[in-house]
């Protein structure tokens, strides 16, 4: 692959951050630079955190925590101190940095494990349990991928057995982090019986757990889940992470009833819904695109 030049990133990073062109596209160059990798590509998305958006400056933290460069921990770090930032956005600060695996962070994220948002305080107790688990395993495979080509928050449990999974899922007194591995390992069996389990966890308690399973969905791309997730899209009394996160889903599943659902939330009261349909239905027409097809055509011949 031909290395990017230093202008070019820049070019992209300005796209990235100028406001006035559309969300869709800023979103692209985002995960452009997050492709690209690198000081430059980091110190261009940090600028995005002064942005207005909600969504957007959570996925900057999403992609830093994916992306597993160093460079960025002190870029996370302000942001999960910074209380003026969103919840969502200083959540997916302190996933990122449990993401990055650099035990250097434990101190903080034991300080933020008592923040008075749940949503960040129960984020940093899993990121804590991860970089534990990193300290501790002996798994040659404890930093690889999942098969979804992400950084997940947890390591999928080593059980297959979808039962006993769900048990551990849903009990509301096991550990967070306990509950994400089952979650992980389910999603690993790809089943309809477990992508049913799993759907079943837009019924916790935590609204933390809630967007974790509504993510997972969207990985998961299986029609089976669109009722599971439209339920909890269309319930306004649902925290608005969970309902930005079953948008983004409901986008990667890309059939028309999918895109027929997230079209009436377009003028949704909350903004973070509201950009999340939109970039959901960008996700609902790539996904069908000949662009798509392509690629993943190309990504089949590749494997």
């Amino acid at each position: 692959m031909t290395a990017i030049n230093e202008e070019k990133i820049r070019a992209i990073g300005q796209v990235l951050n100028d406001e006035k062109r559309p969300l869709k596209e800023r979103f692209r160059a985002l995960f452009t630079l997050r492709n690209i990798g690198g000081s430059i590509a980091i110190e261009e998305i940090k600028k995005g955190f002064q942005d207005s958006s909600a969504l957007l400056k959570h996925e900057l933290a999403y992609c830093l925590g994916q992306m597993q460069d160093a460079q960025a921990i002190p870029i996370l770090i302000d942001v999960l101190k910074d209380v003026t930032q969103e919840p969502m956005v200083r959540h997916e600060a302190g996933e990122a940095l449990g993401a990055i695996g650099d035990s250097n962070v434990i101190p903080i994220l034991e300080e933020y494990s008592n923040d008075n948002i749940v949503e960040v305080r129960e984020t940093c107790q899993i990121a804590l349990d991860r970089l534990k688990w990193l300290e501790s395993s002996d798994r040659p495979d404890k930093l690889e991928k999942s098969p979804y080509m992400s950084v997940d928050p947890a390591p999928p449990a080593d059980v297959d057995n979808v039962s006993s999974l769900t048990k551990t899922l849903m009990d509301e007194k096991a550990s967070l982090f306990d509950r994400y591995q089952a979650m992980f390992a389910l999603r690993n069996l790809h089943t309809d019986e477990s992508i049913i389990a799993i759907s079943e966890g837009l019924k916790g308690d935590s609204a933390l757990f809630r967007h974790e399973i509504a993510f997972v969905l969207g990985q998961l791309q299986e029609e089976v889940s669109v009722p599971y997730l439209q339920e909890a899209l269309e319930n306004i009394n649902e925290n608005e992470m969970v309902r930005h996160e079953c948008a983004e889903a409901l986008g990667s599943i890309a059939t028309p009833h999918c895109y027929d659902i997230l079209n009436k939330y377009l003028n949704d009261k909350e903004r973070v819904v509201r950009e999340s349909c939109i970039i959901a239905l960008d996700m609902c027409e790539y996904e069908n695109s000949s662009e798509f097809q392509y690629a993943d055509t190309l990504t089949k011949i590749a494997a």
